[in-house]
């Protein structure tokens, strides 16, 4: 099934949109491949320690986003067809 822009899930949001949220998804999947995100922290308060944990995001499905945003703005294409010899 070929994919369709117009009919997508994203069909309707301007370029412009789709091109910082393909930029914004490029960056977490750079922070979380690279370690730059953390997922504990703790911090003191006046009132005692506390403690603030963050979920990492499944990175299959950040790729799937990218690949999503990228195809509705044209700048993937899917892959080339084999090459198929014909013997006559």
């Amino acid at each position: 099934m070929a994919y369709n822009p117009q009919t997508s899930i994203l069909a309707g949001r301007d370029t412009a949109t789709l091109q910082a949220d393909l930029a914004t998804a490029q960056q977490a999947y750079i922070d979380l491949t690279t370690g730059k995100k953390g997922e504990n922290y703790s911090y003191t308060q006046g009132d005692g320690s506390k403690a603030v944990t963050y979920t990492r995001a499944n990175l299959a499905q950040l790729v799937a986003l990218i690949r999503q945003l990228q195809a509705q703005l044209g700048i993937v294409s899917r892959g080339r067809r084999p090459i198929r010899f014909m013997f006559r």
